[in-house]
């Protein structure tokens, strides 16, 4: 037998198979990707030179041109508006519907399945559901509202309002995402907790606060990280209901990336995919201390 060359055991080779058509995906889907528009960022590319692969090496001159762009305070700060309101709103309203459906009424899991459409639909559907809603003229919103006596309101052309309404929308969509995770969270609670706590007189908010949300609260956290990873690259739902405007209003930094790259008839790759790799960079940031705060949960 030789021993320079040991036999890989079929195990071995069984997990590689396994292993293989997961690495590929990633690298193909995920790491070639990420290394293409880390390189889109550090070059100079035109059309020209997009398609014959000869752009020069410029460092972060792209950066540079993003941060002193003017546009770029206010898409960082309806990006920050936008993804904090919709996490709260998410998540709360999430948290509420999931205790609420916990009860198991008569008719719970069949609402429960109502409220996942929202999550199903397609986001186009979603979108142009809400841009039809929104509407100035002939949508059920302002219906609604001049039905009370209140005067129009230009949800979708007004610069006061856009943002707004992309957030409304928004929240509508992610609710269900958020119910479903925090209700799958709710049934690994032990219910001999409440009903040792209602048996020493704790009432419903008592037993909500010292029992549901504490050892709720690993879901919660994985919740809030993918619902942020999630919120900073909504896209498709500002992009059909007001293309980031009136002026900019409602532009965040994905629709900018889009629009610098993309939305011109000369196109700005480079700042437009430095504009995407900030996002990628935030989300890593999010996810790298939501590790941190779970090693020390673990340790403590």
């Amino acid at each position: 037998m030789d021993r320079g060359h040991p036999t890989i055991h079929p195990r071995q080779w069984a997990a590689w198979a396994f292993l293989t058509p997961v690495t590929l995906y990633l690298v193909l889907f995920y790491a070639y990707p990420l290394y293409r528009n880390l390189d889109l960022s550090l070059r100079d590319y035109t059309v020209r030179s997009f398609v014959q692969g000869d752009a020069p090496f410029t460092g972060l001159h792209n950066y540079r041109t993003v941060l002193d762009d003017p546009a770029f305070a206010p898409a960082l700060l309806h990006t920050v508006v936008f993804t904090a309101v919709c996490l709260v709103f998410q998540y709360v309203i999430g948290l509420a519907l999931a205790v609420f459906f916990h009860q198991h009424f008569r008719l719970s899991a069949t609402l429960r399945a109502l409220f996942l459409v929202p999550w199903l639909l397609p986001l186009i559907v979603s979108a142009s559901t809400w841009s039809w809603l929104f509407n100035s003229d002939s949508g059920l919103v302002n219906a609604l509202l001049s039905s009370v006596g209140i005067g129009p309101v230009n949800w979708l052309t007004s610069p006061s309002w856009s943002l707004a309404s992309v957030i409304i929308a928004n929240i509508w969509i992610g609710v269900p995402f958020n119910l479903v995770v925090l209700h799958s969270g709710l049934q690994s609670i032990p219910a001999g907790l409440y009903e040792a706590a209602a048996l020493d007189g704790a009432g419903a908010w008592r037993r909500f606060r010292s029992i549901t949300f504490p050892l709720l609260r690993p879901v919660s956290a994985i919740t809030l990280l993918l619902g942020l990873v999630y919120t900073l690259k909504v896209f498709d739902i500002i992009w059909i209901m007001t293309k980031g405007g009136p002026a900019g209003a409602s532009t965040t930094f994905a629709t900018w990336s889009y629009q610098l790259g993309f939305g011109n008839l000369l196109p700005a790759f480079g700042p437009g995919a430095a504009v995407g790799n900030l996002l990628v960079v935030a989300a890593l940031v999010f996810g790298l201390v939501y590790v941190r705060v779970q090693r020390k949960q673990a340790l403590s």
